[in-house]
């Protein structure tokens, strides 16, 4: 295993590639937003929209969303001059809610300038668009070199070269290993053939090291160790908070707010609260006076802490004091784009009206 801030030893690199594109061309995956080796390069806007969509998220996950985005806003343009709550309504559930923010952000520069830059730099110029997926787009989109590096990217490659400094801090090692066998052309083919790879031979457990395209070039099937890879710090144990939704119903509709633009879950749709938050407990306060029965309690995990959502349902509530909002159809609440958390609560008010 190498150590921390020993160099990478990265050998015949050039076979590496040339091993990693054969097998691409005969074995990528079909993808809705991917074009097949040889055919030309999907649209930017596709190539954009799917990887904002595809991080912290499956591919299983993300495909019905990409299609009904398509759907809905089928250029970048269109997406440019959606309704904010319409975009956050079509996202809910896909999680990680900041994303959307981001990718309207990012959608009204891109029809400004007139559409994409082409270059990986100037692609780091749009807001709310990152390191990864400025390169990403610049390599699959524009045929640009750019080293790409996702979590299968990084499985592959530290265990290629058996980097065992553990993440977050070997983050550094691995991405200069990744660029020292990015080849200059066909980089988004690599890329893509990585991330192909650890999707499905080179896999987080039981990595199927027979089937395995750089098999001679990886130290880590060498050593018989590739499941030691990458090394992870190890986790802290994630808090858990309580808070408080308030299901408030009249003549068959039920009142929702708007959260603040910033912020969780924010500029979505919701179940009014009690302020709860991933650094402390909501203060059980109801947004209006009232009779209130508890309706029982959802959990949920977020990426730095778990949720114990207590329900209370409302009866004879005082709507006329009631914080600013909108009352929803029952029947389509569905259709409001709750996020995950509040839909939980609010199918479980469902379930006992």
């Amino acid at each position: 295993m190498q150590a921390s801030g020993e160099t990478v030893r990265i050998g015949d690199s050039g076979a590496i590639p040339a091993a990693l594109l054969g097998w691409y061309d005969t074995n990528a995956r079909r993808l809705p937003w991917r074009a097949m080796p040889g055919a030309p390069p999907p649209e930017p806007y596709r190539v954009w929209l799917s990887e904002v969509m595809l991080q912290q998220t499956t591919v299983a996950a993300v495909r019905a969303y990409y299609a009904k985005f398509l759907d809905l806003w089928p250029t970048v343009e269109a997406l440019a001059a959606a309704e904010d709550a319409d975009v956050m309504a079509a996202w809910a559930g896909l999680g990680y809610y900041a994303r959307a923010r981001n990718l309207l952000a990012c959608a009204r520069e891109v029809a400004r300038r007139g559409g994409f830059p082409e270059t990986e730099a100037g692609l780091r110029e749009l807001p709310g668009l990152g390191a990864y997926t400025a390169a990403a787009v610049a390599a699959i989109a524009f045929g640009q070199r750019a080293v790409v590096v996702d979590a299968n990217v990084e499985r592959v490659v530290s265990r290629l070269f058996a980097i065992g400094e553990p993440l977050p801090g070997g983050r550094t090692a691995i991405r200069t290993a990744t660029d020292m066998i990015t080849p200059d052309a066909r980089a988004g083919d690599f890329a893509q053939g990585l991330m192909d790879l650890g999707s499905s031979i080179c896999t987080v457990r039981s990595p199927r090291c027979l089937l395995c395209p750089l098999a001679e070039h990886c130290a880590a099937r060498a050593a018989g160790t590739a499941e030691a890879y990458p090394v992870k710090a190890a986790k802290k144990a994630k808090p858990t908070r309580t808070g408080t939704a308030f299901w408030i119903e009249r003549d068959g509709a039920v009142f929702l707010v708007q959260r603040e633009g910033k912020g969780m879950l924010g500029g979505m749709r919701a179940l009014p609260d009690d302020g709860w938050s991933a650094r402390s407990d909501g203060h059980r306060t109801p947004p209006t006076s009232g009779e209130w029965r508890a309706g029982g309690t959802v959990r949920h995990s977020f990426t730095h802490f778990d949720l114990e959502l207590q329900l209370m349902v409302g009866g004879h509530a005082d709507c006329a004091s009631l914080p600013p909002g909108e009352f929803w159809p029952v029947e389509t609440v569905e259709a409001a784009g709750l996020p995950t958390v509040f839909a939980k609560a609010a199918r479980l008010a469902l379930a006992h009206r």
